[in-house]
């Protein structure tokens, strides 16, 4: 299977490292750009993603940073992906920038956590179900229905992928099992596949009783995607956009939730 690569979710990805680094030492984006000889308005672009970064500036911002070499050595490296072309250019004119992104984001990542509320993950949507959640939405024009079901095909093919398959960890609530979606029969289909996919190894469907009442997640849905060479982002979408959660310290609370939810959620066995 081709390179999932994406060079804006790719920038996007090292500028949010580089601003986490500068901003663990506190120090402003004119004292890092002093500090290497470059312009400051250079290194906002670098930590907005709007341009790569050269791996000798890499290199130097983050030895004033203080951070250890291997962590340069491992930025570089994904800066070294740079020349790769977008798998998602094809969808340019469906899929708005702030998704844009995710979607670049989640074909890089090794393991992607999600919590699931109200509908099944896009990754786990068979396409009559899937067209089921666009159709009639205000989210989406109706001669754009088509593209973006095929979009999700698409991106679920990374759960398939032998040489580089994403794991997939996703805790649902018992009542998005119950809700029809598309109508019965494509109900029924969708439950079918989700069988035969809470069999792969690298994927795990936890079903989250309702008679557990409140959860730690109760409030909204999360997702947190973990990266072999970077750190990890968590994701909450909203209705028009969404919120890229970039802290660390913040990322690792969604990651607490997400094994809180383990804890309450049935075993992969009882799910299916």
């Amino acid at each position: 299977m081709a390179e999932r690569g994406d060079p804006s979710a790719l920038r996007w990805l090292i500028g949010v490292e580089l601003a986490n680094y500068r901003n663990r030492v506190r120090r402003s984006q004119a004292e890092a750009a002093k500090a290497i000889g470059v312009s400051s308005g250079l290194v906002a672009h670098w930590e907005k993603g709007k341009y790569f970064a050269p791996p000798e500036h890499i290199a130097a911002l983050l030895a004033y940073y203080g951070a250890p070499h291997y962590e340069a050595e491992r930025l570089a490296s994904l800066a070294g992906k740079a020349d790769q072309r977008s798998w998602l250019a094809r969808w340019d004119d469906v899929v708005p920038n702030w998704l844009r992104t995710f979607v670049g984001l989640e074909g890089l990542a090794a393991h992607e956590v999600i919590y699931a509320p109200m509908v099944l993950p896009a990754l786990v949507q068979t396409e009559e179900y899937s067209y089921g959640t666009v159709s009639s939405s205000a989210r989406v024009r109706p001669d754009q229905e088509e593209r973006l079901v095929s979009l999700r095909m698409d991106r679920q093919l990374r759960l398939s992928d032998a040489e580089n398959p994403l794991r997939l960890t996703a805790f649902i609530e018992e009542s998005v099992l119950d809700r029809p979606i598309g109508g019965t029969e494509v109900m029924r289909a969708q439950l079918e596949h989700l069988v035969v996919l809470s069999k792969h190894d690298n994927v795990e469907l936890l079903v989250l009783p309702t008679a557990i009442g409140r959860h730690d997640a109760v409030a909204s849905r999360f997702l947190v995607l973990h990266f072999e060479q970077a750190q990890s982002i968590g994701y909450i979408e909203y209705l028009d956009g969404s919120v890229y959660v970039q802290d660390q310290d913040q990322v690792a609370a969604y990651t607490r939730t997400a094994e809180a939810l383990r804890s309450v959620a049935l075993s992969p066995a009882k799910s299916l």
